[in-house]
């Protein structure tokens, strides 16, 4: 039987985040190999993932990054089962650099094959499942392209968000952290009006109306008031239409239009909470 040292054990930890004793552990079973040993406990990562598939990981982390040319931005969770697992120093560096390397794909799929210091992403989540004890996984993976893109987390990674602007100026990052915030506080359905999903907007309209007919409107005046209150709703769950939060005088249109011109509009937003 090969000799494992100390230092074996402490290059594989380091390798693949597990404790001491599992590293002792696998590197004895693969007789000191080293490759195999980090097989040995990606086969333990599969074992507890198999165990674990069905249970929800409502919690962890959200992360919002932006490339370097700030006309890309993506929005990474990665979820685990409890919040003390989402707070731990290592759960909180493997989702920042998942979300890092996720800004060169398009799609969860392609990011998931991607490779990751050695193994796939999906690989990784496994093992790591073997490590933590929890099921692991890559929740939401949205991606936000426009000439400008600016991203806001919340305090303790629990919501993230991304907005997109039509132009790039000087003071385009403050405006569009500024709108970001905005989005990550007042969850907006929409971005506007025009892309409201009409099932939404007609069940609206007919919550509208029923209400009218408990306070006894008259029935030909129900479209009208319903529409009245409709505007009233585009007002509240659209972006660009919703009070800006730092000056309820303005929207978020006006807002962003009296700091960059009148011709500079959000292009688009995503937003992610857990928990």
């Amino acid at each position: 039987m090969a000799k494992v040292t100390a230092q074996d054990v402490k290059e594989l930890r380091k390798t693949t985040g597990s404790g001491m004793m599992d590293c002792k552990k696998a590197l004895v079973e693969a007789d000191g190999d080293f490759d195999k040993a980090i097989e040995v406990l990606r086969k333990k990562g599969q074992k507890v993932a198999a165990k674990r598939a069905d249970r929800e990981s409502s919690e962890g982390a959200a992360i919002a990054k932006v490339n370097s040319g700030s006309s890309k931005g993506v929005i990474v969770s990665l979820n685990c089962e409890t919040d003390f697992v989402a707070k731990n120093e290592d759960f909180q560096k493997l989702a920042n650099g998942l979300a890092e390397l996720a800004l060169d794909f398009n799609s969860k799929d392609e990011f998931m094959k991607a490779d990751y210091k050695g193994v796939s992403v999906e690989e990784k989540l496994i093992e790591q499942t073997g490590v933590i004890g929890e099921k692991v996984e890559i929740g939401a993976f949205k991606v936000l392209e426009a000439p400008f893109v600016g991203a806001y987390i919340h305090a303790g990674n629990k919501i993230a968000s991304i907005v997109g602007l039509s132009e790039n100026k000087d003071n385009a990052s403050g405006v569009a952290k500024s709108v970001s915030m905005q989005v990550a506080a007042m969850k907006p359905l929409a971005l506007n009006e025009k892309e409201l999903d009409q099932a939404t907007v007609d069940k609206e309209l007919e919550l509208a109306k029923e209400q009218m007919r408990k306070e006894g409107k008259p029935e030909e005046m129900l479209d009208k008031i319903a529409q009245g209150k409709l505007k009233r709703f585009y007002k509240d769950t659209t972006l660009v239409n919703q009070n800006y939060i730092n000056d309820d005088k303005k929207s978020v249109r006006q807002y962003v239009q009296s700091e960059m011109g009148d011709n500079v509009s959000v292009t688009g937003f995503e937003r992610v909470e857990l928990g």
